[in-house]
C-alpha cells in the first residue's frame, strides 16, 4: 500500500495517508516532475504508453517520508531506467495543481498537488535507457527553442529524435513531432504547462 505525505493549502505538513484516499478526498500532497536536457539544448519528453502523448521525462508522487532528491532519482530510475545524481538537479518552480476528473467507473479523481519542477543535465549514454514497459514506450528529444516557438504558435510541427527499445537496444530515428502530440489537459495550454521549463533549459544551455 502506497502512502503519501499530506499538507494543508499553505503547505504545512499534516501527516500521511493512503494514496487512494488522498485522491478520493482531495488532500494536498507533493509530486515531482523530472526533466532531463542535453548540452545542445534538447529536452527529453517521454512517450506515454497509454495515451501515446508526450509528457515529462519522468514524474510521479513523492512518497511518504521521501525527500525531493530521493523522489527525483527514483522516478527517473523507475520510468527511464537510468541512475542520476539528484544533487545536480535544479528546482525551478513549485506549482499548485488542481484537477478533478471522472474515472471510467464513475468515481471522481481529485488531484491537489504541489508540483515540484526539476531540470537536470544528462550527458550519459542513451543505450543505458530501460523504459518502464507499463508506462513509457520511448523518449522524444526536441530542441527547446523550437518547441517553445511551437507552443507559442499553437500549431505546426518540429523535427525530433525518437528513442525506442528493441530487443534490448535503444534505436534512434527522426520524426516530425506535431503540436497535438504533447499532453495538455483541458484546463491548460501547452505554453502554460511546459513554457517555463523550456525557457529555463534555453537559459542554461546558451
Amino acid at each position: 500500500m502506497e502512502y503519501l505525505d499530506i499538507y494543508d493549502e499553505e503547505g504545512n505538513f499534516l501527516g500521511k495517508e493512503e494514496r487512494s484516499i488522498v485522491h478520493r478526498d482531495a488532500l494536498w500532497h507533493k509530486t515531482i516532475h523530472c526533466w532531463l536536457y542535453d548540452k545542445n539544448g534538447n529536452v527529453f519528453f517521454q512517450i506515454r504508453k497509454e495515451e501515446g502523448t508526450l509528457y515529462t521525462t519522468a514524474s510521479g508522487h513523492l512518497q511518504a517520508g521521501e525527500t525531493l532528491e530521493e523522489g527525483f532519482s527514483r522516478e527517473i530510475k523507475e520510468e527511464i531506467g537510468i541512475s542520476v545524481n539528484a544533487s545536480d538537479a535544479l528546482c525551478i518552480h513549485i506549482i499548485p495543481f488542481v484537477m478533478d476528473r471522472e474515472k471510467s467507473d464513475g468515481t471522481i479523481f481529485r488531484d491537489r498537488a504541489f508540483a515540484h519542477i526539476f531540470v537536470d543535465l544528462y550527458e550519459g549514454d542513451y543505450q543505458d535507457f530501460k523504459f518502464d514497459a507499463n508506462e513509457v514506450s520511448g523518449i522524444v528529444l526536441v530542441n527547446a527553442k523550437e518547441t517553445l516557438k511551437l507552443f507559442q504558435n499553437g500549431t505546426g510541427s518540429i523535427a525530433g529524435t525518437v528513442l525506442e527499445e528493441q530487443n534490448g537496444h535503444i534505436i534512434s530515428s527522426r520524426k516530425e513531432i506535431c503540436f497535438a502530440d504533447f499532453l495538455v489537459n483541458a484546463h491548460e495550454t501547452a505554453l502554460e504547462k511546459y513554457g517555463a521549463v523550456l525557457e529555463k533549459i534555453i537559459e542554461l544551455t546558451e
